[in-house]
């Protein structure tokens, strides 16, 4: 049975735990406690973060790598794109997603803030609210990120826009069809499983 590690607050466990529930298959959650972490995850992943799948003698860590595990391990529904080309693009998203979006969400989580630091918090807000309002457009036409098909892409970004309330980040009006998207996605069985209860408070 595939155990995955998980910070009952971390975005990036949150995208696991999600992928798990949409697969609807066996698995164990472990939840971490992010400010009092045991020996054994520093032993599993060098990095000392979470989340980790452990499947038998297999240990994957950062969530990306583990999503795409799951998803080709139990391939129904498939969440990449079956095409080699659409598989790519949706990678690059990913890429692009890691960069220009949670590069500023680990701002944000960061615990050892400092009066230093609000200016770099209020320059996270601002990258992050600018660039979801970039893709708001999408959403004018598409359903999810892809078109019509749920897939990895929603999966990544779903645990940003459940916090943009927590993370202080106020969206424009112009970012409308983004936040009707927003809602299409927490309103999906497997997202509202996947949800602990210290998640299910960041959202007003």
């Amino acid at each position: 049975m595939m155990v995955l590690y998980s910070g009952t607050t971390c975005p990036f466990s949150q995208r696991c735990r999600f992928v798990l529930f949409e697969k609807g298959m066996d698995f164990e959650i472990r939840d971490v406690d992010l400010y009092n972490k045991p020996e054994d995850i520093s032993i599993m992943n060098p990095y000392g973060q979470v989340p980790i799948l452990v499947e038998r003698d297999l240990i994957l860590y950062e969530s990306n790598i583990i999503n795409e595990y799951i998803d080709e391990r139990f391939p129904h529904p498939q969440l990449m794109p079956a095409d080699p080309v659409m598989r790519a693009r949706a990678r690059l998203f990913l890429f692009n997603f890691e960069r220009e979006l949670f590069a500023h969400v680990q701002q944000l989580e960061r615990r050892d803030q400092t009066r230093d630091s609000a200016k770099l918090i209020e320059q996270a807000r601002t990258q992050i609210r600018d660039r979801l309002t970039q893709l708001s457009p999408i959403f004018i036409k598409n359903k999810h990120m892809l078109g019509d098909e749920f897939s990895m892409l929603d999966v990544a970004i779903a645990p940003l826009l459940w916090r943009l309330d927590h993370y202080g980040i106020e969206m424009p009006k112009s970012a409308a069809p983004l936040l009707r998207y927003a809602e299409r996605l927490f309103s999906r069985p497997a997202f509202i499983e996947a949800l602990t209860p210290s998640e299910k408070v960041m959202r007003r």
